[in-house]
């Protein structure tokens, strides 16, 4: 699939993100949507696996047909037979007229069957038979019904384990999953969580007409190194409320709200509580950081350090030598481009970002660190040259 026709797709959709296995994901969907082959969706609560199912039924040969999704694990265990298949009048309490099931509403069109692991061992059997022979028993009737459905279903548990503990059936896994697609966890996109940021925080403060928050780049580390247990659901809620803690409304002059590191960490999970967010990981074990963990701090501290001196003398030398800015710049979170455009590399952030301290520096001293007019002359607020010299204190 080329860019344009991948680009596509996520426009259609509202799909945020560059990372290589989403693309990927995106990619089979569209492979497998001319087939009628079963597909298993798998991945993390909230990583966006319901977007695959409709991708694949729109681009099938059923895309004018139903397209019905069920979450199995919200239906309760003593009516969900009745739900997926349809009852009989009187066929149990409550039964007070024969219904459909949700086979014969989706007849010639695709079912999604979400948490498909939830569902219990005898439902699993009836399912295997509508599979293998595309028939099924409203419950109370004992006419065999017919229907032609296209199964999808995801899980966000290890089937295969579940298989292996009896608590799925090993021919409806295999049959279910004909075709797979794993959609990866926020925490695997690192390059893509500051990217649904902007966007959830541009929708977000449009709507309650507020101004975006932007972040620092240390306030963006933080937040692309976060775990993110929740994955795209939980960065969601986490940055519509952000933006209603720390933004304020839009005036002609500002529409723009810029957060710093600690500033963000005062309203990260509390999960991040025993350890730096920028710094969690898989190998936490009650709030505890492991050694390795350790001495990546320790070597982090010590690089800054020797970079903080490289810095200094560069500045430094730089002055003395009356050396001038080529030409003015703004900081970096001022020029940041809209949440569409894809973030530079890191190699390529680090290098803007030395930049901007050379040029802050040279400009203040060329003004014997009077504030206002270093702020003037480099297009940015007072605020902004204040901060700056704060992070470098902190430094």
């Amino acid at each position: 699939m080329d860019t344009q026709e991948l680009q596509r797709i996520k426009n259609r959709y509202d799909i945020i993100g560059n990372d290589a296995a989403l693309n990927l994901a995106i990619e089979m969907a569209s492979v497998v949507a001319p087939s009628d082959l079963a597909v298993l969706i798998t991945g993390e609560n909230g990583s966006g696996k319901d977007v695959i199912p409709r991708i694949i039924h729109d681009g099938s040969r059923r895309r004018t047909a139903p397209f019905l999704a069920v979450n199995c694990g919200a239906i309760p265990v003593g009516t969900i037979n009745a739900e997926l298949f349809g009852h009989e009048k009187g066929s149990f309490t409550g039964a007070v007229a024969t219904r459909k099931g949700y086979f014969e509403e989706a007849d010639g069109g695709t079912l999604f069957l979400d948490e498909i692991g939830e569902l219990p061992r005898e439902t699993q059997a009836m399912l295997l038979r509508v599979l293998q022979d595309g028939e099924y028993l409203k419950v109370g009737s004992s006419k065999v019904e017919k229907t032609n459905v296209r199964i999808i279903a995801a899980t966000n548990m290890n089937l295969l384990h579940a298989v292996q503990t009896g608590k799925f059936r090993e021919d409806l896994y295999y049959r279910l999953n004909a075709f797979q697609i794993n959609m990866p966890p926020l925490r695997e996109r690192k390059d893509d969580i500051y990217l649904l940021f902007r966007k959830f925080t541009s929708d977000f403060s449009e709507k309650s007409r507020l101004c975006k928050i932007s972040l620092t780049h240390e306030a963006i580390s933080v937040l692309k190194n976060y775990r993110w247990p929740g994955n795209v659901r939980q960065l969601k809620n986490f940055t519509e409320a952000l933006t209603v803690m720390e933004s304020r409304p839009v005036t002609p002059a500002s529409d723009r709200v810029e957060i710093d590191a600690p500033a963000l960490m005062a309203h990260m999970p509390r999960e991040a509580e025993q350890v730096l967010p920028a710094l969690a990981g898989e190998s936490q074990q009650a709030g505890r950081m492991s050694e390795d963990e350790v001495r990546a701090i320790v070597k982090a501290i010590l690089d800054l350090k020797q970079e903080v001196d490289r810095l200094k003398k560069m500045v430094e030398g730089g002055a003395s030598a009356g050396v001038q800015p080529a030409a003015v710049a703004a900081p970096v979170e001022e020029q940041e481009a809209e949440w569409q455009e894809s973030q530079p590399s890191e190699p390529v952030v680090k290098s803007i970002r030395q930049s901007n301290d050379e040029l802050y520096a040279s400009t203040l001293a060329k003004y014997d660190g009077k504030v206002k007019p270093a702020a003037a002359e480099l297009g940015v607020s007072e605020r902004t040259i204040y901060r700056w010299l704060s992070l470098r204190k902190t430094k």
